[in-house]
């Protein structure tokens, strides 16, 4: 018989992969011109949405449910409801994310699952035409 299968967390390195991806994503976010409308829809300080990533990511790759031990359910479409989401922003957070998966040196083959995960979710988080 087969040994359990083990998460995407421990096949990406754990705690200090997903702290480096969500400093590599905001770093990208913060510092790249092409994701300019993402990046305005945030607050000047990123420290408090890359302390959420981090913690929602832990528990999406499978690891401590660090998130929903904080603040209760993701309700993720809820929580972005506020911001103005068309395809533009969905577009920029993909390629941002991408970027900053490659840039930690997670796997390509983790990559391309996780690349159909995040775009699913990013295009489920559109609120707005265009």
């Amino acid at each position: 018989m087969e040994a359990q299968q083990s998460t995407t967390y421990e096949k990406i390195g754990g705690e200090a992969t997903v702290g480096k991806l969500a400093d590599r994503f905001y770093e990208l976010m913060d510092s790249v011109p092409q994701f300019a409308e993402l990046r305005a829809m945030h607050p000047e300080s990123l420290q408090g949405s890359r302390d959420k990533l981090y913690k929602f990511l832990s528990g999406w790759f499978g690891g401590p449910d660090l998130f929903v031990q904080e603040y209760g359910h993701p309700r993720l479409r809820a929580r972005h409801m506020p911001f103005a989401i068309g395809t533009l922003e969905r577009d920029q957070w993909v390629a941002c994310m991408v970027l900053a998966m490659e840039d930690v040196g997670i796997e390509e083959d983790v990559r391309k699952v996780l690349l159909n995960n995040f775009f699913n979710t990013a295009d489920f988080m559109r609120n707005k035409e265009g």
